[in-house]
C-alpha cells in the first residue's frame, strides 16, 4: 500500500537539508521553529537555536523527506506566500536543481568511498551567482543542523550546503524507475554501486566539475610575431606564411569571480596563483582536452610546454567561424573575436544616371534614357570598387580579406555582389526611389541612394524653393505665405513636375495660381477645369488681379477655342468630360484642376478624360487632398505628377493599407514600428509634390478674425424619440437576420433615417410644404433653436450661412423661412450657374441676410465673406468637409469674427459620433479611413450602442 503523500501545510514550516554519503539519500527535514510539531511528524531533529546572548541544542519533531518527495513541496513554497521563508529558500535552490538537470548539466564521478554518484555541473558563471544568491539569501533556520562531531558547536556553510544540496537532486532525478530495470547498472540503480576500478576516471570528471576556472579563446589575426618563425600553420610549406591566419590565444577564467582572466601564458609563467589556486593549470589542461574532443585541432595545444597560443589555418579559422566556435560554446568554451571584424559591410540600391544628365526636372524626365540600378557594397560606410566586389564575389567562405582586413561577410551579400544589376529604372519610379530612400528588390524593403543628377534633382525637391518676386502685372499684394506658395509652384512647374496645392479653402490658392501664370509668362494659355459654381468667381478673380489678361469661358452653347492663344480659358469638369478630344489638341502652358477632389476617384469618366489633356505642368487645388482613403491622394499626384506613386494597386499594397492602419490603430494605441516606418516613407515621397496649409499654422491665423466653434446640444421632441427609437427596434432586427452587401445596405438606411429623423420628423416621413402637408413649428428641438438663433443674429444685423448635407431639408427650411417672413435664398445642385452668381452678390451686398445652402453643392468654391455666422444643421460624416463649408465665410478678406454652430441632438448617434470625427480630423492631415462606410462593418452589438438613443434626463 502507498504510502500518504506529504501535507501541503508542511510548507508552513522550517526546512533544512541533511547531506548524506550518497547524495541522492540525503534528507529534507520539515520541523516548527515555533515548537509546535509539524503535521504527521515521525522524527526527531537536533537544531540549534538562539537561547540569550549565545545558543544551544534543541531537539525537535520534524518530518524527514527524501529529495524526490520533498521536491513538490519545495517547488510550492517557492511560490507561496504562508510558506516560511527557510522552506522558500530550499524551494529557490530545488529550482535552479531542476533547471541545471534540463540543461543536461550532470557529471558522474565517484563519492569519497567509491560509489557512483551524479553531480551538478559543470557550473558556469552564472549558475554559481545564482547559488550564491541562494545561500546568502537563507534564514538561519535554513541550515540550523549542527555539523556533526564538531567542537566546538559549528553550522554547515549555506553556500556548501546548497552545492549539496544540487548534487542529491542530480543524482535523484536520473534514477527513474524506467532506470531500474538496468539492476545493478551504475549510475541507473538506486542502490549504491561501488566502483574501485573507476577512480582515475573519476578523478578527471570530478576535476572537471569542481574545477574553479574555465577557458576561452581570443582570436588574433594579426599575431605571426608569437609563433617560432619555423613553426608554419597546418598545411603550410616551409617558411611559407601565406596559408596562416592568425592565431587562437587561451586565455584562463575564474568560475568563483568572473571578473578575473589571464592569458595562459601569464598564468604559466606563474602570475594569478593567489588568485586563480595552485590548481588552476591542471584545471585549465583538463579544460582544453575536453575542448578538443569537440574541436580536434585544439589538441596541438596539449603537446606544447606552455598551451598559449595556437597558429591557425585560413581553413581552420572559417571552420572556427561557422561549426567549430558553435560546437565550442556548447562544451563552455567562448570564441572572442577581434574588433576587426565587427566591421560592417553593408549594401545599398544604387540608382545611376547616365553621366552629364540635366538636373533641371523637365530635361530630366524627358530623357529616353533608363537609369541603372545596382548593388553598390560598403565598408563600413565607405563604397568598395567593382574589383573588390569581384573578389567578394568570388569568396566562396563566410569571412573575407578586403583592404588588408579579415571581414565578416553575410551570404546574402555575396549573392548581391554576384549579381548587381537590378536592372533600369523609369525616371520617375527612380525620382520615387531619391525621396523616400527605399526600394523594393524582390520583395524586400532596402536602403536606395541616388546619385549624380538624381541626387541633385532629390536635394532641389527638398531643400525647397527660392524665394520669388511678386509678378509686377499682380494688381494685388500677396502675403508671406502666397509667395511662399507661388515660389513651391514656380520650382515644380520649371522642375516638369506637377503639384497640388492644398490650403485650406480661404487662403488664396486662387490669386496665387493668377500669380504663378503671370510669373511663368508662357504664350500658351492655362486651362482651369473647376465646378459650374467657380466659373463666375474665377473670372471675376482674373479681372479683379490680374486687369487686361484675357479670359474666355470655354461652356454653355456655341463655345470655341478658336483664337484662344493667351490668357486663361474656364471650363467645368462636366464639359470637359464631354469635350476632352478637343481640349486636348489644343496646346496648353498649364492645366490647373480647382476642386481637384471631384477627380479623386481615377477610374471615373472625368478623371479619365482629364489625364488624356496634356501640359507640361499641371496643378491640382484642393481644401481636401483626401477625403476618404489614400486612393484619393493617389489620383491627384498621378495626374499631377504620372508614374510618381506607381500603379494604384501597388500603392494600395505598399502604402495605403498600412498607413490607414496605422491611423485606425492610434485609437487603440496600438504601435507598430514597421508601420510608423511606412507612414514615414510616404511622408517622404508625397511631401516635396504636395504644399498643404492651414488657418492654425504660424503667420497665417493672425492675418484672419478669431473664429468660434460652437456645439449645441437640442433635445429631442416627443415625436422624434419616438420615432428613432422605433426605426432603430424595427432596422436592428433585420439587420442582425442579414449578411454582407444586404446587411451593409440596412446599416446606412438606418443611418440616413436617424439623421433625418435628429433634423425634423417631416424629413423623415416626406411631408410636402408646397401641399401643406407638413407643419414645421413644434416638432424638433434643432428647428427650434435655430429659430432662436436667427432672432439674435437678425436683430443684430448680422448674416448667417445654413448648411445642410440634404436638399430636401434645405427646401423644409426655406418653407419655414419664409412663413416666417425672414428674408433668405437657397443653393442647391440643381441651382443654374448664373444664378448662384447672382444669389451670392445678392448675400455679399446684404440684400438678403440668410443663405440656405446644400452642403455638396455649395461647400467649396463660393466667396461668402458678408456672414458673420455658420450653422451646420446637420453633421457631415467628414471633419474636412464640414470645415470646407465654413470656409465659405471664413476666408481671406473676412474682415469679422466668424462663429461656427453645430447642432446636435441629445443622446443619438449624432452625439457619439463626436469621438469618430476627432479622430477623422487628425486621420485627414494625412490619411483618412473608409468615412460612414466603417460603420457598416461594426458588430451588432456595436452598431446597437452607437445608434441607441440615451435619455438625458
Amino acid at each position: 500500500m502507498a504510502p500518504d503523500p506529504p501535507s501541503p501545510a508542511l510548507v508552513r514550516c522550517a526546512a533544512v537539508f541533511l547531506p548524506a554519503g550518497l547524495p541522492r539519500d540525503g534528507k529534507v527535514a520539515f520541523w516548527s521553529p515555533e515548537g509546535d510539531p509539524p503535521p504527521a511528524a515521525d522524527q526527531e531533529l537536533t537544531v540549534v537555536r538562539s537561547h540569550g546572548a549565545g545558543v544551544r541544542r534543541r531537539t525537535v519533531p520534524a518530518v524527514l523527506l527524501s529529495v524526490t518527495d520533498a521536491f513538490p513541496l519545495l517547488a510550492r513554497a517557492r511560490h507561496d506566500r504562508s510558506a516560511h521563508p527557510a522552506a522558500a529558500c530550499w524551494g529557490a535552490a530545488a529550482l535552479h536543481a531542476l533547471q541545471l538537470t534540463a540543461r543536461g548539466r550532470l557529471l558522474p564521478g565517484l563519492t569519497a568511498s567509491d560509489h557512483d554518484a551524479w553531480r551538478a555541473g559543470p557550473l558556469d558563471a552564472d549558475d554559481i551567482a545564482q547559488l550564491r544568491a541562494i545561500a546568502a539569501a537563507m534564514p538561519p533556520e535554513a541550515h540550523a543542523v549542527p555539523l556533526p562531531a564538531e567542537r566546538p558547536l559549528r553550522l554547515p556553510d549555506p553556500e556548501a550546503l546548497v552545492r549539496a544540496f544540487l548534487d542529491a537532486v542530480a543524482d535523484s532525478l536520473p534514477r527513474t524507475p524506467a532506470a531500474e530495470h538496468a539492476a545493478g547498472a551504475p549510475f541507473a540503480a538506486r542502490a549504491g554501486q561501488h566502483l574501485p576500478g573507476a577512480r582515475t576516471w573519476a578523478a578527471e570528471a570530478a576535476a572537471g566539475m569542481d574545477a574553479g576556472v574555465r577557458v576561452s579563446l581570443r582570436l588574433d589575426l594579426s599575431a605571426y610575431e608569437l609563433f617560432d618563425h619555423e613553426e608554419t600553420a597546418p598545411g603550410a610549406a616551409d617558411g611559407d606564411s601565406a596559408r596562416r591566419a592568425g592565431a587562437a590565444l587561451v586565455q584562463i577564467h575564474s568560475l568563483a569571480d568572473p571578473t578575473l582572466v589571464i592569458d595562459a601564458t601569464a598564468l604559466w609563467a606563474g602570475g594569478g596563483a593567489e588568485t586563480f589556486g595552485p590548481r588552476a593549470r591542471i584545471d585549465a589542461m583538463l579544460a582544453l582536452r575536453r575542448a578538443a574532443r569537440v574541436w580536434t585541432p585544439l589538441a596541438r595545444l596539449l603537446e606544447r610546454d606552455v598551451p598559449d597560443a595556437l597558429p591557425l589555418s585560413e581553413d581552420e579559422l572559417y571552420e572556427l567561424l561557422g561549426p567549430g566556435a558553435a560546437r565550442l560554446a556548447a562544451a563552455g568554451v567562448a570564441v572572442h573575436w577581434p574588433r576587426e571584424l565587427a566591421r560592417t559591410l553593408t549594401a545599398a540600391a544604387v540608382v545611376r544616371p547616365a553621366p552629364g544628365s540635366a538636373t533641371d526636372g523637365t530635361l530630366f524626365f524627358d530623357s529616353a534614357e533608363l537609369l541603372k540600378f545596382n548593388w553598390q557594397l560598403a565598408l563600413d560606410g565607405d563604397p568598395l570598387t567593382e574589383g573588390e566586389m569581384d573578389a567578394l564575389a568570388e569568396a566562396h567562405r563566410p569571412i573575407v580579406r578586403l583592404r588588408d582586413q579579415w571581414v565578416v561577410v553575410d551570404p546574402a551579400l555575396v549573392r548581391k555582389a554576384r549579381k548587381r544589376e537590378l536592372g533600369l529604372l523609369e525616371p520617375v519610379d527612380a525620382l520615387a526611389v531619391a525621396l523616400t530612400g527605399t526600394a523594393d528588390v524582390d520583395g524586400e524593403t532596402v536602403r536606395a541612394v541616388p546619385t549624380g543628377a538624381l541626387a541633385a534633382l532629390r536635394d532641389r525637391l527638398v531643400d525647397g524653393p527660392a524665394a520669388v518676386p511678386q509678378p509686377p502685372a499682380l494688381a494685388a499684394t500677396l502675403r508671406d505665405y502666397q509667395l511662399r506658395g507661388l515660389a513651391w509652384l514656380d520650382l515644380m512647374t520649371s522642375l516638369g513636375l506637377g503639384g497640388c496645392l492644398a490650403d485650406d479653402m480661404g487662403l488664396g490658392k486662387t490669386i496665387t495660381l493668377i500669380a504663378l501664370h503671370l510669373h511663368r509668362a508662357r504664350p500658351a494659355p492655362t486651362l482651369v477645369v473647376c465646378p459650374a459654381s467657380l466659373l463666375g468667381n474665377w473670372q471675376r478673380e482674373i479681372t479683379r488681379f490680374a486687369p487686361g489678361v484675357p479670359v474666355h469661358r470655354y461652356h454653355g452653347a456655341g463655345r470655341t477655342l478658336d483664337a484662344v492663344t493667351d490668357g486663361f480659358v474656364l471650363t467645368t469638369y462636366g464639359t470637359m468630360r464631354g469635350s476632352a478630344d478637343i481640349l486636348a489638341g489644343h496646346a496648353w502652358g498649364m492645366v490647373v484642376a480647382d476642386e481637384a477632389q471631384h477627380v479623386k476617384n481615377p477610374f471615373s469618366s472625368t478623371a479619365k478624360a482629364l489625364r488624356t489633356i496634356p501640359a507640361p505642368a499641371r496643378i491640382a487645388l484642393t481644401g481636401t487632398p483626401v477625403e476618404n482613403n489614400l486612393s484619393e491622394l493617389w489620383a491627384l499626384l498621378d495626374w499631377t505628377t504620372p508614374g510618381l506613386l506607381g500603379p494604384l494597386k501597388a500603392f494600395r499594397a505598399r502604402h495605403a493599407r498600412v498607413v490607414e492602419n496605422v491611423e485606425n490603430a492610434k485609437s487603440a494605441d496600438i504601435k507598430d514600428l514597421a508601420n510608423e516606418e511606412a507612414v514615414e516613407r510616404l511622408a517622404r515621397l508625397v511631401r516635396p509634390f504636395l504644399l498643404r496649409r492651414r488657418k492654425s499654422d504660424p503667420g497665417i491665423v493672425p492675418e484672419l478674425p478669431p473664429k468660434t466653434e460652437t456645439d449645441h446640444p437640442v433635445a429631442l421632441t416627443r415625436e422624434q424619440a419616438s420615432l428613432y427609437e422605433a426605426v432603430v427596434r424595427e432596422t436592428m432586427a433585420a439587420i442582425a437576420a442579414a449578411e454582407g452587401i444586404a446587411r451593409r445596405g440596412l446599416v446606412m438606411k438606418l443611418l440616413t433615417a436617424l439623421k433625418q429623423i435628429c433634423n425634423h420628423p417631416a424629413q423623415y416621413l416626406k411631408e410636402d410644404t408646397d401641399r401643406g402637408t407638413a407643419r414645421l413649428t413644434g416638432r424638433s428641438g434643432k428647428l427650434a433653436l435655430l429659430d432662436e438663433l436667427l432672432d439674435t443674429i437678425l436683430t443684430e444685423d448680422g448674416s448667417v450661412l445654413i448648411f445642410t448635407q440634404y436638399v430636401s431639408l434645405a427646401r423644409l427650411l426655406s418653407a419655414h423661412l419664409t412663413a416666417r417672413a425672414i428674408p433668405s435664398q437657397l443653393l442647391h445642385g440643381g441651382t443654374p450657374v448664373q444664378e448662384r452668381e447672382r444669389m451670392v452678390d445678392r448675400f455679399q451686398s446684404g440684400e438678403v441676410p440668410v443663405f440656405v445652402l446644400s452642403l455638396k453643392a455649395a461647400g467649396t468654391g463660393l466667396n461668402l465673406t458678408r456672414a458673420g455666422h455658420v450653422v451646420h444643421f446637420d453633421r457631415w460624416w467628414n471633419p474636412a468637409v464640414e470645415e470646407q463649408a465654413t470656409d465659405r465665410a471664413y476666408r481671406i478678406g473676412q474682415t469679422q469674427p466668424v462663429q461656427v454652430h453645430r447642432l446636435i441632438a441629445e443622446g443619438t448617434v449624432e452625439d457619439r459620433i463626436a469621438e469618430m470625427l476627432a479622430s477623422k480630423r487628425a486621420l485627414a492631415d494625412a490619411v483618412l479611413g473608409s468615412g460612414e462606410a466603417a460603420l457598416t462593418e461594426l458588430t451588432d452589438r456595436e452598431l446597437r450602442d452607437l445608434v441607441s438613443l440615451r435619455r438625458t434626463s
